[in-house]
Parts: C-alpha cells; structure tokens; sequence
C-alpha cells in the first residue's frame, strides 16, 4: 500500500466480489483478497464473505494473523473507525 487510504465500513461492505474486488478487514486494516485461492468462489470455507471485519472471527479459524503476510493479501487501506 503506497499510501494509507482511508475506507468506510460501507466501501468495505460493497467490496463483496460481485462488482468490485474483494475485500475483508482485520484489526482495522483492509485487505484486498480477490486473488487468493481460498477466496476464489467468495466464500472462504464455507465461513466468511468478503466486504466484512473479521477481527473477532480469527480467534476461532484454524490460522493465525499469518495469513495476511500472503502474497496473493493485499492491503488496501485503513478502516475507518467512525
């Protein structure tokens, strides 16, 4: 990410897959995810959608904050807070 670009819950929701890349957030950084296979049909296992926080989800996945050092996560910017 060149710069720290600010993004809304809302941008964060319509960022679902379908007409825009897609995007899920983790304390408080957005991560565009549209390349990486386990998100490929939009699902992550079965779980997750994209254009969501899943801060409080990551307690009870089978990996750790590891998965966002993956090549195909991109960071795409800061979640707003207010």
């Amino acid at each position: 990410m060149s710069e720290q670009r600010s993004i809304s819950k809302d941008e964060l929701q319509r960022h679902d897959g379908e007409d825009l890349p897609m995007y899920i957030a983790y304390q408080g950084v957005v991560y565009d995810v549209s390349v990486c296979p386990h998100w490929k049909k939009g699902l992550h296992e079965g779980l997750h959608f994209p254009g969501q926080d899943l801060t409080e989800e990551l307690a009870e996945a089978p990996h750790g904050e590891e998965v966002f050092k993956r090549s195909c996560v991109l960071k795409a910017g800061l979640l707003e807070t207010c």
